[in-house]
């Protein structure tokens, strides 16, 4: 009998990163995927893929732009599977904590997520409703945003560079 892949609402930690934002919203995850193999699709379609060869500025350095592509039409991280910053403080302390998501940490909101909601402006207003409603629900909420294609960069204060 072949097994039945669980859906989010039955593990509805999957997509929900440490610090309580919703890993389904990323554009990383929801948007450039799509936009990359919409990419893809149309220089195959124009016949680029091959005809590239032809093309000197293009020969050398169009198979490594392919694969960097394919990367992105593939991209699928969530900070649980080693997505996102790898020396995250955030995460480090729910692991330390044992909280599934900082939410549901008896110090929500903390100065790290504090920090962090300077540029992800929803976080501790999500992070509340989280805790209020209960993960299944919220997780619900948000799977809704994502199928609406609201992502996090559409609303995000830009980092300094």
């Amino acid at each position: 009998m072949k097994k039945r892949k669980k859906s989010l609402t039955e593990n509805p930690r999957r997509l929900v990163a440490y610090c309580g934002l919703y890993c389904g919203l990323c554009a990383h995850r929801n948007r450039i995927p799509k936009r990359a193999k919409l990419l893809q699709e149309t220089l195959h379609e124009e016949g680029m893929d091959s005809w590239y060869q032809y093309i000197p500025s293009m020969k050398d350095m169009f198979p490594t732009f392919w694969k960097f592509l394919d990367a992105l039409v593939k991209m699928n991280c969530t900070c649980r599977t080693g997505g996102g910053p790898p020396d995250c403080k955030i995460r480090e302390c729910a692991k330390k904590k044992g909280v599934e998501t900082c939410p549901l940490c008896s110090e929500y909101p903390c100065t790290l997520i504090e920090n962090l909601a300077e540029h992800y402006v929803m976080a501790i207003q999500d992070g509340k409703r989280l805790k209020k409603i209960g993960l299944k629900a919220w997780v619900k909420e948000q799977e809704e945003r994502t199928r609406r294609g609201v992502v996090y960069a559409d609303i995000r204060v830009p980092w300094e560079e």
